[in-house]
């Protein structure tokens, strides 16, 4: 089913003071547009407590890392860097956790994905993704909230970082 648009258009009358706005419609029914979409999101406190997670698990196997967690539209929620962590491991958390947000899947998978198939190399060349296995997408079912990505390790151990911040919260997210 499609629907037709109609948008308000205001007509000054020069001179007379008066606006005239035509009436809002939206065809067959109407409802197109209207109502509320309802999302669920991470908390802060989630958020958190997936970072300090992941950040462990890594610290426990000896790696000075930095993990980031995203929302649902990619923004940062959590940052943290070990005080020992290298400068770049930051970003490159920051941006696993933003491609596994938007492509809905691990980086690890992004990665082998977009080797095997050619016609998906470009999507490496957009901008804030990283191609590296570390970051996974957190989801409820289908529905994805967010991604946490972990950098400062080995590429294996920064992918089962970012799964044991998510494996701390696993009884919250269904």
């Amino acid at each position: 089913m499609s629907y037709r648009l109609t948008i308000p258009l205001v007509v000054l009358a020069i001179g007379t003071g008066q606006a005239h706005a035509p009436a809002f419609a939206l065809s067959p029914s109407g409802a197109a547009g209207q109502g509320v979409v309802m999302q669920r999101n991470l908390s802060l406190g989630m958020a958190k407590t997936i970072a300090e997670a992941a950040q462990a698990e890594c610290k426990s196997k000896g790696y000075n890392t930095s993990v980031a967690v995203v929302d649902r539209a990619g923004q940062v929620l959590v940052i943290m860097r070990d005080e020992q962590a290298t400068a770049q491991t930051a970003e490159m958390a920051r941006r696993k956790a933003y491609t596994a947000r938007m492509f809905r899947i691990s980086t690890m998978e992004f990665q082998k994905r977009t080797v095997e198939d050619p016609g998906r190399e470009a999507q490496r060349d957009l901008v804030d993704i990283l191609a590296l296995s570390g970051g996974v997408p957190i989801q409820i079912g289908t529905d994805t909230l967010g991604a946490v990505g972990s950098a400062g390790s080995s590429l294996e151990q920064d992918d089962a970082c970012a799964r044991a911040g998510i494996t701390k919260v696993k009884d919250l997210l269904k």
